[in-house]
């Protein structure tokens, strides 16, 4: 490339002089290329540890005037090639010009501006985006491309320098962190080391400090663990590996949040040496963090935070933290974690001022909202650049008026006092969120079962006599509790939430604001206020709709709490339905999941159908995320978050858990269904209270508390079931005595066991001892802690799906388990592989986790090809990809372009496994219909009809029980998702398929019979004994296209025809000069076609098979002369159709396997009769069976050899990733190809 001239002191130092003239140099660095002895190691080392650009470019030109001790540096190359361009135009047009100049000085300015006209015309071609990353920052990625072999499509990240731990020898070099993968290079003194990893195959990553490693990280993969060190800023390089390596497991959990990832928005501005994807990265981590802290909707983006203090009323301080807006909402976190947090969206905001300054409260910003709250921000470091960018997100936010008017909300922010005109009092947050939308019903089916408009429990009220009770005047002094609260520290959405706030929480949630609270703290009412009518068009449209979620739904109504009277009736259960089902198709990637019908039925208790449905997306979406979907990954990550507490917290406990294995059964049923399903309803609801003020943090805290409480208990337990029952007696027994409810009947209440009555463990207790003990557990930690055990979780369900799908294929296929599992692996990377470098990265769109394990890596015809390359044991140099294709089309059944692993191994196992009848039968299928395509034949007039009449006689006769009874079913793969009798009937049908034997493969006409020879040549180049390989087939293909000659004879053909033939073609074909090219034999020859065809046609569909016919023909062959000669006939003579003379005559004897290329055709000496009735088509009477391939085959010794000869396929998968991983080389040409 061509570099703006630098200037270079000393041209000598590290640098060989290749070539010369008056005005330039052509340079090669020291110890490139061949040779170099200890200079060059060093000059490599020097280069590697010093990261410099001489490792991508070892070649530059230096501009150079003769008196001039100056040299400037005017391009460089990473290959002999690319440079020796730039020499050779600088020669061509710069030399004579040059020469003209007197004066030096003019010379080297004439030479420095050409230079950068160059640099100006190549940059104007140059797509803009390209300057978002810094200079040197595209230095180092050009770098890491060259060196790992790494597409443009391969992003890096960032780059560390830094030393990777081989053994105890500590090697220094460079770290590249790229989207897909972790790469390390290092060169010390002729010892190179290059590592490649891929994010998604890391089990584990740790930063740790030994005595051997000074602070380390360490890299976990299933085969090895790297260790690297010293690094300049270990945390920075830390926290950017987990979110890669968090990226990478998303990817192999759900596409669709991979490709979100990858969609990486654009930077406002380049900083030095920093990527836009890093700045990205950290600019996500940070909303990632935003939301989860203020439980905001998915969609919104932190735009920008600053320190700042916040006027608290309610104790008359100014509190410190930080001001956070976004889009939506202005936020505040106090630094002390308990002190206050504050969400004001938007859309409440009526004034923002700036109030005047004093010594006391420097630069105060006053933000007021509907509910007549206001919130004074003082100490704000640039309050003007702040106020413009809330005024900004002001004006964007659509205003929500019931008044029905048009008119936009004003202000003007010089003004300090500016007002936006106010809603009315029945504003939605003026009210508690119940109220308001209980008196607005919504009817979503008129007609059918009413909607529930409020809480099911209000309806459903048993007995009011608890109401007036001790438990009554409780619940009422609660209710005070809470108003007193609310006019303290405000109320709704822009509520102060402090540590008051969560005492009240702690004592139990109001019944009557139960509902309210759980919205608010939930985040699930901002949602809701901001998509209105959203549920009930989606109720609309998923009403009367089917599929597999419907129908496990339906399954699972009559089982969510039956126990309870608002689920006893059709109002309950239709509201039941109408939540889920929207739910289903809001998310199909969830669709259901048991577990949420026993959360969503309490939901429904306590609010109306719409406040369900949201706090239902909160909780799948957000608070519990990946706990719903097939796999529950979310709940058995913090199942391993929750044995990694008990270790900690419990120690003598956790070893004991482990032996019982216990904690991996009680853990899911207690997170899933947050202990609704273990413990009596009035005492889990106080449990779901606190997990939506608190989040997961509190469910953990207080399973920690339970085991504490049990762990006597626990210690002297001798197997899972005594655990169990101890455990399980233990929850039955949690009680609320301040319930107002009346009691429900609760299942575990047959646990109960023995005389004593049992101990009552009151929840509030409970709540309190869980507070006490574990309350350091800190949500951030909890958040790192998911991390690591969601890289554990993932590739352990990674592995457990490789094991089925192997075990699901074993039974059929010849492959060991062992050599399954490398395929798999193999196959795997190469589907993963399209979705990083993928154009479309369509391959990411095509997998879906609804379908069983066997169907959800999917490849496509290219990538096929490229495994097929790699592991075939019939190599057939360039024609190895038609053969590939042909194989691919073979084994697609479904004609959807994509197949499976079991496809995958399927077609492999042919080639490898079985006798030689078994491997022919393989070789002679691709050399048919489907697998052969109309295109790839020589002829194809011939071809289409022979694929239209013949082969679909054939093909139905061949299978016709399986294509006509699978067929409708095999297109339904990947259509939609499939319920398991679809899959249980699909087995049925292949377990019962008979065995195809040789009698059922349709016969080979004489186009695809020269294609299977053709393949057979190519198959042979690299053989040790392809002289002997290639004498046998020459031999075997003439005997067998006399026998298709013969086979001729036999047909029931009318005498009249074959004599009119014979009549146009007395001439011999081995005489050039007498072959048919007068105008009278090529009239008669285009006027006997169609007449030709048609009788052709007949006699096929007339003509009985006979096997004591072909034997004989066998036998009749066999006799005749062996030196018969073969026509060669090429691709561009076939285009002349009534030429013949251009056949040429090579006896069989000298036939080699370079007279054979890949657009030749081999015609037997007895079929030019036919071939200059059809002009120089090719004779279609002309027939060759399965069997008498077979025992031409066998009479070679040299070819039954060839085909039986055991091949190692783990050798070649090994070789393959040896391949992938040897990106580097010392050649120019690849060196240039890989830059190119």
């Amino acid at each position: 490339m061509w570099l703006g001239p630098e200037e270079v002191l000393l041209a000598g130092a590290l640098w060989v002089t290749e070539r010369a003239n008056p005005f330039f140099l052509l340079q090669r660095r020291r110890g490139h290329g061949k040779g170099g002895g200890l200079t060059g190691l060093l000059v490599g080392t020097l280069d590697v540890v010093l990261d410099s650009s001489a490792r991508v470019a070892p070649y530059r030109i230096l501009h150079q005037t003769q008196d001039s001790q100056v040299y400037w540096a005017v391009a460089c190359g990473s290959s002999r090639k690319e440079i020796t361009k730039h020499w050779e135009w600088l020669e061509n047009n710069l030399l004579q010009t040059l020469s003209i100049f007197d004066n030096e000085e003019d010379i080297t300015t004439f030479v420095k501006g050409k230079i950068h006209g160059i640099i100006a015309e190549e940059n104007k071609n140059e797509q803009p985006q390209s300057e978002e990353d810094p200079g040197k920052f595209k230095e180092a990625e050009l770098k890491m491309r060259k060196q790992f072999g790494m597409p443009e499509v391969e992003k890096l990240v960032n780059y560390y320098s830094c030393s990777y731990w081989k053994g105890r020898v500590p090697r220094q070099g460079w770290l590249y962190l790229t989207v897909n993968h972790l790469c390390f290079y290092s060169f010390l003194l002729g010892k190179e080391v290059t590592l490649v990893i891929q994010w998604v195959d890391v089990t584990q990553l740790e930063k740790n400090a030994t005595l051997l490693f000074p602070e380390c990280i360490k890299v976990s993969t299933r085969d090895s663990e790297l260790y690297f060190s010293m690094f300049l800023n270990i945390n920075e390089t830390f926290k950017l590996m987990e979110q890669l390596a968090n990226i990478a497991m998303r990817q192999l959990l759900d596409n669709e949040s991979f490709l979100q990832d990858k969609s990486l928005p654009k930077p406002r501005k380049p900083l030095k040496n920093i990527s836009a994807l890093k700045r990205d990265l950290d600019a996500r981590a940070k909303n990632e963090c935003y939301r989860a802290t203020f439980r905001l909707p998915k969609d919104e983006c932190l735009d920008g935070h600053t320190d700042c203090t916040l006027w608290t009323p309610f104790n008359k301080m100014h509190i410190p933290g930080q001001m956070f807006v976004s889009n939506n909402y202005i936020c505040f976190a106090s630094k002390a974690e308990e002190a206050c947090h504050l969400i004001i969206p938007l859309r409440e905001v009526t004034i923002v001022e700036k109030a005047d300054s004093s010594s006391v409260l420097p630069s105060p910003l006053s933000i007021s909202t509907k509910s007549k709250m206001t919130f004074f921000f003082a100490n704000l470091k640039d309050r003007d650049f702040l106020v413009q960018r809330i005024s900004d997100f002001l004006q964007r936010t659509p205003s929500k008026k019931p008044c029905g008017s048009d008119r936009e909300w004003k202000w003007n922010l010089a003004d300090p006092g500016c007002e936006v005109p106010e809603l009315p009092s029945s504003s939605p947050l003026a009210v508690s969120p119940m109220s308001a939308l209980s008196s607005q019903p919504i009817n979503f089916c008129a007609g059918e079962v009413p909607t529930a408009s409020q809480g099911l429990l209000k309806l459903f009220r048993r007995n009011s006599e608890e109401l007036s009770g001790p438990k009554g005047a409780k619940e009422k002094m609660k209710e005070e509790s809470w108003n007193i609260h609310f006019f303290e520290y405000g109320r709704g959405m822009c509520m102060y939430r402090t540590a008051k706030t969560r005492e009240l929480v702690q004592k139990g949630i109001p019944e009557n604001l139960r509902g309210e609270l759980w919205l608010l703290f939930s985040g699930a009412w901002n949602e809701m206020v901001t998509h209105p009518g959203y549920y009930a068009d989606l109720v609309e449209k998923s009403m009367g709709k089917y599929n597999l979620a419907t129908e496990e739904i339906e399954r699972d109504l009559h089982r969510s709490m039956p126990e309870h009277p608002a689920f006893q009736n059709e109002l309950g259960i239709a509201a039941l339905r109408r939540v889920l089902t929207a739910y289903a198709f809001r998310n199909p990637t969830i669709g259901y999941c048991q577990a949420m019908n026993i959360v969503t039925s309490v939901l429904l208790l306590y609010c109306n159908e719409e406040e369900a449905f949201w706090l239902l997306v909160a909780l799948c979406e957000r608070m519990l995320p990946d706990y719903y979907n097939t796999r529950v990954v979310g709940a058995l990550v913090d199942q391993g978050i929750f044995e990694e507490l008990t270790r900690e917290y419990l120690p003598q406990l956790s070893e004991k858990m482990q032996d019982l294995g216990v904690i991996s059964t009680i853990s899911l049923s207690w997170f899933l269904t947050l202990f609704l399903s273990v413990m009596p309803f009035e005492s889990a609801v106080v449990i779901v209270d606190c997990f939506f003020y608190e989040g997961i943090k509190f469910i953990l805290q207080v399973s920690l508390a339970i085991l504490d409480a049990n762990m006597e208990k626990l210690l002297q337990c001798c197997d899972e079931g005594e655990a169990m029952t101890i455990l399980g007696r233990y929850l039955d027994n949690v009680v609320n005595r301040q319930s107002v409810s009346p009691p429900i009947p609760h299942l575990h209440a047959l646990l109960t066991s023995g005389d004593d009555p049992p101990l009552e463990i009151d929840i509030f207790e409970l709540i309190k001892t869980s507070y006490e003990k574990f309350s350091n557990l800190k949500a951030d930690d909890i958040e790192q802690m998911r991390f690591k055990q969601r890289l554990k979780v993932i590739q352990s369900l990674e592995d457990t799906a490789k094991k089925s799908v192997v075990r699901a294929v074993s039974g059929d296929i010849g492959f060991s388990i062992e050599e399954l599992e490398e395929l798999y692996v193999v196959f795997k990377a190469k589907y993963l592989m399209s979705c990083y470098w993928g154009n479309n990265r369509a391959a990411a769109v095509r997998r879906d986790q609804s379908l069983p394990y066997l169907e959800q890596y999917r490849i496509d015809v290219e990538q096929f090809k490229e495994l097929f390359i790699a592991l075939t044991p019939w190599s057939c140099g360039a024609h190895t990809p038609v053969l590939a294709g042909r194989l691919f089309r073979l084994l697609d059944e479904n004609r959807d372009s994509l197949i499976n692993f079991k496809e995958f191994v399927t077609g492999m196992s042919g080639m490898y496994h079985g006798d030689l009848t078994e491997k022919l039968k393989v070789l002679y299928k691709l050399h048919l219909p489907p697998a052969l395509n109309p295109e790839e034949t020589e002829s194809a007039l011939e071809a289409t009809s022979y694929f239209t009449e013949d082969v679909t006689a054939e093909e139905t006769q061949e299978d016709k029980g399986r294509t006509n009874e699978n067929g409708p079913e095999k297109e339904e793969k990947g259509a939609s998702p499939q319920d398991y009798r679809y899959y249980l009937r699909m087995w049925a049908k292949e377990k019962e398929s008979k065995k195809e034997t040789i009698k059922d493969l349709p016969k080979m006409s004489q186009e695809q019979f020269i294609e299977l020879c053709k393949t057979l040549y190519n198959m042979f180049s690299e053989d040790p004994v392809e002289q002997e390989l290639y004498h046998a087939i020459a031999t075997v293909a003439s005997l067998l296209l006399r026998i298709g000659e013969v086979g001729k004879k036999f047909s029931n053909r009318p005498m009249r025809r074959s004599e009119d033939c014979k009549a146009n073609n007395t001439q011999d074909p081995v005489s050039e000069e007498e072959s048919p090219t007068s105008e009278q034999s090529q009239n008669s020859a285009v006027e006997q076609q169609p007449q030709a065809d048609h009788e052709d046609k007949t006699c096929r569909d007339a003509q009985p098979e006979k096997p004591q016919q072909e034997n004989q023909t066998l036998g009749d062959a066999s006799g005749e002369g062996q030196s018969s000669p073969l026509q060669l006939l090429s691709d561009d003579e076939t285009k002349d159709d009534m030429s013949m003379s251009s056949y040429s005559m090579v006896s069989t004897g000298s036939l080699q396997c370079e007279d054979i290329a890949d657009d030749t055709v081999l015609v037997g000496c007895e079929g030019s009769s036919s071939a200059a009735r059809y002009g120089s088509t090719i004779d279609t009477d002309w027939s060759i069976s399965f069997e008498q391939i077979l025992a031409s085959m066998l009479t070679e010794a040299a070819l039954v050899n060839y085909f039986e000869k055991k091949v190692n396929i783990l050798q070649k998968i090994k070789d393959q990733k040896k391949v992938e991983r040897q990106f580097s080389s010392s050649s120019d040409y690849e060196l240039s190809s890989m830059s190119g």
